[in-house]
């Protein structure tokens, strides 16, 4: 039997103005998997996941989660059904502590409003150990992490706030090659819970090869290319990440300079 999606975007249009930035465009995303959506600069991923996180709503279209119809006014909207994006910046506060980023803004407090700090330790600690890092200073602070740790905090608490979908946006940009191992070890253990749907935003093939099980690919608004790792070569990912064209075409673009 197959398995049943966390989430199926279906015919997700947006439009600013007279331009269209997503046109029909369908996703589906499973448990236990990553997904990787792949696309140059202007795609239009960022677009989709701004609407999948309730930043902008669609034009047209319809998302489901778990089978039932959601519109997503605003991200806490999203955050509630189960949508949980982590962006490049990662809103972490890099003067302040990992426990106290952890929390920021859901902190725990007593009766008297005083805040519960050991307890967020543990819990924090607890959780992002889960996924591979361990501290054994959770009130140190973040500025002292490196980028990969930072991610996985951010992913953590993602996680432990409710996320069943999970958007990562480029993870691995900016970091140093240990570091994005890092990153991509945390994804792979994310995905062992198997209660996780990942979706990958890359510009990094070899990233996507390495982690993702599933792939959508977009081109100026549109799906151009879906499939599993199983039904995609190596030279189908390069050509659809190029846009759809294959090398021989870019070759003669590049040949009338």
């Amino acid at each position: 039997m197959a398995p049943k999606s966390y989430m199926r975007v279906e015919n997700v249009t947006k439009k600013f103005g007279p331009f269209t930035a997503l046109n029909g465009v369908d996703l589906e995303v499973y448990p236990g998997e990553v997904h990787a959506l792949l696309g140059d600069n202007g795609a239009g991923k960022s677009t989709l996941i701004k609407i999948l996180s309730g930043v902008h709503q669609p034009t047209s279209g319809t998302i489901y989660m778990e089978e039932v119809e959601r519109s997503f006014r605003s991200p806490r909207d999203a955050s509630a059904a189960g949508i949980g994006t982590v962006y490049q910046d990662l809103a972490i506060n890099q003067l302040m502590s990992v426990t106290r980023n952890f929390f920021m803004g859901r902190e725990l407090t007593s009766t008297l409003g005083k805040l519960r700090i050991d307890e967020m330790d543990q819990i924090a600690h607890d959780e992002m150990l889960k996924i591979g890092i361990d501290f054994s200073d959770p009130s140190q602070a973040v500025g002292t992490m490196s980028g990969g740790q930072r991610q996985t905090l951010a992913i953590a608490r993602a996680i432990y706030f409710g996320a069943k979908v999970l958007i990562l946006d480029e993870p691995t940009s900016a970091l140093g090659q240990k570091q994005q191992m890092e990153v991509l070890k945390t994804i792979k253990r994310v995905r062992a819970r198997g209660d996780i749907a990942i979706i990958f935003i890359t510009h990094n093939e070899i990233h996507s090869r390495l982690i993702a099980d599933r792939y959508t690919f977009l081109a100026l608004g549109q799906v151009i290319g879906q499939g599993t790792k199983a039904e995609l070569e190596g030279g189908d990912i390069r050509r659809l990440m190029a846009g759809g064209a294959e090398i021989k075409d870019l070759e003669q673009e590049l040949s009338k300079i």
